[in-house]
């Protein structure tokens, strides 16, 4: 940098010399040096022309000045006449002055005087050195023979430093002038034009003016260069850069028009040569050519030393421009290095699973594919290093180390990835021998649990197992690890913790098959020895059937912590495990067999969870990362549509939730109970609050779906598709959730089925009902979501109930008869919606278009307040129908369900929500009684005796499902009057859209997959409520769930309830087929429901023995105690 401060600063002193020079030089060539004087300054006395330089010379090349007859002459001010007098003398060469001047002075036309006044007059002012004057006396004979006199007289007052002589005529002055150096006034050939002199002399002079002005302005210019601070960033460079070549472009197009300027004088003062190769220039001419031809050498002298000076200064700049670049990048890709480093350095996992490591490796490559283009661009910045060297750029000092400092940082990048890429792949490796092992056991307890136990009790069986097993064995030794020490010492820099204990498990799963194999071999050796005596294989009596061995009564988890009854679980299991495998080997193979096929396929079925666990997580990672996460990159928002921009939450809706859910939680929960999967029942109980985050997420999907249609041939999701490597689309993985959800109840009852004797059969069976309870409450939130016309809050109606669609038909006291007889006739299909405080009716709308949007909507109509509903369960004629009832049968609404079974479904849960309302309201009038007569509550009577304690609880998270004993409550001493809301906004009183325009209305009794199979699951529950008598009654569907799996009834069929048994179980015995067996007392409600013992719970019109439960009629103002009974309830 010193180096080339210096260079400059001589660069610029050279430059000054020169131009310097120039403008000296330009000085000498017209004399300004000597007498500061131009033509275009005493202009207008020159054009007088009472003197002139013709351009004639005498015989030793003497300049000759004119003095023509100019009859003012004695009139010109003396400054006038001093500055043409010095102005003249100083155009010739110095060597040509020096020699000295011939006046010539034309007085022919003048009288004496005059010419003596002209002559001292020229003798006392003239400059320059006088060699000869010559006077050209008056013609007129008078004047003549006067000057001969006076000019005698006057001699010595006329004395001159050098000689006057007076001439009488032309003839005589070309004797001492030759005639060619004589103008056309004195008798000569001379060409001379005096404005063209004066034009010329002042075209001449003011070009010498441009080349010194010129010289000037770039010495002022290159020290401006010279003296610029360079900038310290790229754009004030360059726009520096910009502004300096700007400048110098002006410049040089000013030296241009000066060279033209020259040129055109030049070609002025030779043009008569030019057209007249004869024509030969008077001196002056040749002087002023020459002149002329010096002043643009030396503009040329002052462009070259410009133009030299300038590329010094360009080279500077350039240079600095490319070093503020350099350094730009050099920070630009230092910086990307340091991201992509850091988020290298982010790669610590080496995997739990081999997909898990398969997904890392390929994210690493993905990683270093778009780590590529960075370090590229590092390694290129720092290739040019030897290009600033061989430039002999003035920075190269500061530019080498950082060079160099890039080729570390992209040689460290490189082998720190590779170094993670080779740890990968011997986790790659390490898992590969653990999934083969593992794999191998799994065939191994196949194998063992797919031999007949029967065929091997014969010598031949016995040997073909054998043979099995041993062949089975020799398969062994690529598979199995071999020593567990070796592999930690192979893997020793991949192992963690989690590793090693994944390691470790294997290795003991490995021993403990091998264990296994060895036992049966020991059994089977026996078997294969020669016997003595023929056995005849005999099937175990069923009491040698061991129960299961995870049925310890010391469990109880309303008094042990999840993790400590899970961990009491796994012990009790062990130790049950090793007991019954003892048993088993004493008794016989059999019932171990049947258990380890049971145990081969609930391991399978855990393996399915796990894996599909696995893989579920990686996708929603993989979307988050190549879909969200791109949205919000600046380098791809180019690409994302504006509409589409900031919707990132109405697409993915709460997916990152879940996946931290999944990742973060459930699926460690779910590996912790991997050798144990009969037991991971607990684990989605521990767990069943989150799963409510899949309500927002299908309750977000109409909207999601929807944005997707719009953009979904969007350039942003197919390149994001591309740098997957996704076969599917987008829309595909955005349905992994909800296929997720749906996914669980599948692997839970496949889970159940095989661990139906298990200690954990009861958490699986809890689970699983938890699940499809939440499913239910997924697709019943999809359909209330989807109600319009609704104004009120539809959160304040309570807990969504049931939903679904129905024929109804409308029966009021009050309206048109016309209406009310139609009404009775056709149908409306109507969707109903029961919450804990409402029941809506709502039109269903499909709609059109694709996915879902084409789901349906519903239009509302009118709602119900729970608190002055009834209901008749029964209507004669049709087993699917019931009557819901408002305000004492003001308003009564039939309702045909789909089958009997959703209408028992719909009727049980109407009665738990009227149920509960009295109990309420039965509460609320004890208390109020109790603090009236500040005394005890009186005794209830006798029909009260059922308590709800003796209720089967099985746990304490069930004690909110608890029944109220219908029989127990004789009535309400405090009013439970609801406040209806205003008109329109929700309970008022029916609306008249149920009108006959609507009569013709089509319905579809198909229920949605996910709603059927909920309305299943809860289509047994509230049947104990009611007391079951013996008697005969009609079944209305079909059965074939009893106890006894021979036993089953059909729609129609006539049945007799015998006798109740313990754990709440019925004998019943089917008259029509003459066949008997036990039925849980819950079913029974549902097989006999419209039976002449089933009564209907509500006031009928029909004249039936029924009772009232309605709670508008149970807690009115008064609070009649007598005004609602509940006898003759039977089951």
């Amino acid at each position: 940098m010193r180096c080339w401060l210096k260079i400059e600063e001589m660069a610029l002193e050279e430059l000054m010399q020169r131009l310097n020079a120039v403008s000296q030089c330009a000085d000498e060539i017209m004399h300004q040096d000597i007498i500061p004087l131009y033509a275009a300054d005493i202009q207008d006395q020159l054009k007088k022309q009472f003197a002139y330089l013709s351009g004639g010379r005498g015989g030793d090349g003497c300049p000759v000045i004119t003095f023509p007859d100019y009859p003012a002459f004695s009139e010109i001010p003396e400054k006038e006449f001093q500055n043409v007098l010095t102005y003249l003398t100083s155009i010739p060469s110095l060597r040509d002055a020096g020699i000295g001047f011939i006046l010539v002075i034309d007085r022919r036309q003048d009288k004496w005087t005059s010419v003596k006044a002209s002559i001292l007059r020229i003798a006392a002012s003239f400059p320059g050195n006088l060699q000869l004057v010559l006077v050209l006396r008056p013609t007129g004979f008078f004047h003549r023979a006067l000057s001969d006199i006076a000019f005698r007289f006057n001699k010595d007052e006329l004395k001159m430093k050098v000689p006057i002589i007076m001439l009488g005529s032309v003839s005589e002055l070309q004797g001492y002038i030759d005639k060619t150096q004589l103008t056309e006034d004195l008798g000569g050939t001379l060409d001379y034009c005096h404005n063209r002199w004066l034009s010329r002399r002042t075209a001449i002079e003011g070009f010498a003016q441009k080349v010194k002005q010129t010289a000037q302005i770039l010495q002022s210019f290159g020290t401006e260069l010279a003296e610029t601070e360079l900038p310290n960033d790229v754009q004030s460079t360059s726009s520096l850069l910009a502004t300096h070549t700007e400048k110098k472009d002006k410049m040089k197009e000013d030296i241009r028009v000066a060279v033209e300027q020259g040129d055109d004088i030049l070609g002025s003062i030779t043009k008569p040569v030019t057209e007249n190769p004869d024509y030969k220039l008077n001196q002056d001419q040749l002087d002023n050519q020459i002149t002329v031809e010096r002043l643009l050498a030396q503009l040329h002298e002052t462009e070259t030393a410009f133009d030299e000076f300038w590329m010094k200064h360009q080279q500077k700049l350039e240079q600095c421009l490319r070093l503020r670049n350099f350094e730009q990048n050099f920070r630009e890709v230092k910086a990307a290095l340091d991201i992509v480093s850091e988020r290298l350095s982010a790669f610590t996992d080496v995997g739990n699973s081999r997909s898990h490591v398969e997904h890392i490796l390929k994210d690493l490559a993905n990683f270093k594919e778009k780590s590529d283009e960075t370090v590229t661009k590092a390694k290129m910045l720092a290739s040019e290093r030897d290009a600033f060297i061989q430039s002999n750029h003035y920075a190269v000092d500061s530019i080498i180390p950082k060079c160099s400092e890039l080729h570390h940082l992209c040689d460290a990048f490189t082998t720190e990835i590779e170094r993670r890429r080779k740890l990968l792949n011997k986790s790659l490796e390490l898992h590969d021998l653990l999934e083969k092992s593992m794999k191998w056991c799994d065939e191994g307890i196949y194998l063992l649990a797919s031999q007949p136990v029967d065929k091997c009790q014969s010598q031949d069986g016995a040997e073909s197992a054998l043979q099995e097993i041993e062949k089975f064995l020799d398969t062994g030794a690529g598979n199995k690890i071999k020593e567990l020490n070796k592999i930690y010492e192979e893997y020793a820099y991949i192992l963690n913790e989690d590793l090693k204990d994944h390691v470790q498990k294997v290795f003991q799963k490995q021993e403990s098959m091998e264990e296994m194999f060895q036992k049966r071999q020991v059994s089977l050796k026996k078997l294969a020895a020669k016997q003595t005596r023929p056995v005849q294989p005999v099937a175990p009596r069923p009491e040698a059937f061991v129960k299961s061995p995870c049925t310890s009564p010391g469990l109880q988890r309303e008094n042990v912590s999840n993790s400590e009854s899970s961990a009491l679980r796994r012990v009790n299991y062990r130790k049950a495990k090793s007991e019954t495998t003892e048993l088993h080997q004493s008794r016989g193979g059999s019932t171990m067999d049947d258990e380890e096929n049971l145990a081969v396929l609930r391991q399978h079925v855990m393996n399915e969870l796990i894996e599909t666990e696995r893989a579920y997580v990686e996708e929603l990672l993989c979307v988050l990362e190549g879909y969200a996460a791109e949205m919000d990159n600046p380098l791809m928002a180019h690409l994302i549509p504006p509409e589409l921009q900031n919707k990132k939450d109405i697409l993915f809706g709460n997916m990152e939730e879940i996946y931290h859910f999944h990742n973060r939680i459930f699926l460690r929960e779910l590996e912790t109970y991997v050798e144990y999967p009969e037991l991971v029942g607990r684990c989605f109980l521990d767990q069943m609050e989150d799963f409510q985050i899949y309500e927002k997420y299908c309750q977000n999907k109409p909207r999601s779906e929807s944005l997707w249609r719009q953009f979904s041939d969007s350039v942003f999701f197919q390149e994001c598709q591309r740098k997957l490597d996704h076969k599917l689309s987008l829309d595909s993985y955005l349905l992994k959730p909800v296929q997720r959800i749906t996914k669980y109840q599948l692997l839970l009852k496949e889970m159940l089925k095989y661990s139906k004797n298990c200690e954990g059969a009861e958490d699986l069976q809890e689970a699983l009902t938890s699940i499809l309870g939440i499913l239910k409450a997924v697709n019943d939130s999809m359909h209330q979501i989807a109600i319009t016309g609704y104004d009120g809050n539809l959160n304040e109606l309570g807990k969504l109930l049931m939903q679904g669609s129905f024929n109804v038909w409308t029966d009021h006291k009050k309206g048109h008869t016309k209406v009310k007889d139609l009404a009775r006739f056709k149908p409306m299909q109507r969707h109903l919606f029961l919450h804990e405080k409402a029941v809506l009716f709502c039109k269903k709308r499909e709609e059109n278009g694709e996915g879902y949007e084409k789901a349906p909507s519903y239009s509302y109509k009118h709602s119900l307040n729970m608190a002055a509903v009834g209901i008749t369960e029964n209507v004669k004629g049709d087993a699917k129908k019931f009557e819901i009832w408002y305000n004492a049968r003001e308003e009564v609404y039939i309702v045909q369900a789909p089958t009997p079974e959703v209408k028992a479904t719909w009727v049980n849960e109407i009665r738990k929500v009227l149920t509960s309302q009295l109990q309420a309201c039965r509460e609320a009038s004890q208390h109020r009684t109790l603090e009236q007569t500040q005394s005890l509550p009186l005794p209830l009577p006798a029909s009260s005796c059922a308590s709800p304690s003796r209720n089967h609880i099985r746990n304490t998270k069930k004690t909110e499902e608890k029944k109220a004993d219908l029989t127990s409550l004789e009535g309400c001493g405090t009013t439970v009057a609801p406040k209806y809301p205003e008109k329109g906004k929700g309970w008022a009183k029916p609306s008249h859209s149920l009108d006959a325009s609507e009569e013709n209305d089509g319905w579809s009794s198909a229920e949605e997959a996910l709603n059927s199979s909920d309305a299943e699951e809860e289509g047994a529950g509230g049947a104990g409520e009611i007391k079951l008598t013996p008697g005969k009654y009609t079944v209305v569907t079909d059965y074939d769930k009893g106890v006894s799996e021979e036993f089953t009834v059909k729609s129609g069929d006539l049945v007799q309830l015998i006798r109740e048994g313990e754990d709440g179980l019925w004998f019943v015995k089917n008259l029509s087929s003459g066949r008997e067996g036990w039925i849980p007392a819950s079913n029974l409600l549902m097989l006999i429901g419209n039976s002449k013992s089933a009564q209907s719970l509500s006031s009928s019109e029909s004249g039936t023995a029924s009772s009232n439960l309605s709670t508008s009629s149970s807690c009115s103002d008064s609070c009649n105690v007598s005004s609602t009974s509940f006898s003759d309830i039977k089951g």
